[in-house]
């Protein structure tokens, strides 16, 4: 149950979605230690019982601050996740650029059932805050420096 907490905090999930999670995903399911020919998860009650019992007792922070040391020990550090969103910016199949040629960053790509012609963006978003941090996007190679002797 303690690793179910775990997982519920360190993935913000409703007490649905971790008794949902390790029928989702191998790896949670792993974690967890559930064997589903055995047993199956905690439905939503007991996760959310078992919840209000660590924090009746202020056991929850303790508790986490303990793995979280831990981990820090091991050089692990827990984060939040980023979302990276593969945006295509279109644009008219006819483009040129100076030298009256086709830019060589743009492609054709598949969204769904539709082509696009353009670029490709991926901005990097906090998944808590769903703030940019950051903007990647489809690059020219860099220019390598040769030795110049």
């Amino acid at each position: 149950m303690l690793r179910v907490y775990f997982l519920q905090h360190w993935f913000n999930l409703s007490e649905p979605a971790v008794e949902e999670a390790p029928y989702d995903s191998r790896a949670m399911r792993a974690f967890v230690g559930i064997d589903l020919g055995r047993e199956g998860a905690p439905d939503e009650t007991t996760v959310c019982k078992f919840r209000h019992r660590l924090e009746a007792h202020s056991l929850g922070e303790q508790i986490f601050a303990l793995v979280n040391a831990h981990l820090a020990a091991s050089g692990l550090i827990l984060s939040r996740g980023t979302i990276v969103d593969a945006t295509i910016i279109d644009v008219p199949s006819s483009t040129k650029n100076k030298t009256k040629t086709c830019d060589s960053e743009m492609h054709q790509a598949k969204k769904g059932n539709q082509w696009y012609f353009g670029m490709k963006a991926h901005p990097g978003v906090d998944s808590k805050t769903k703030l940019i941090h950051s903007a990647g996007g489809h690059r020219r190679p860099r220019a390598r420096l040769e030795d110049p002797a």
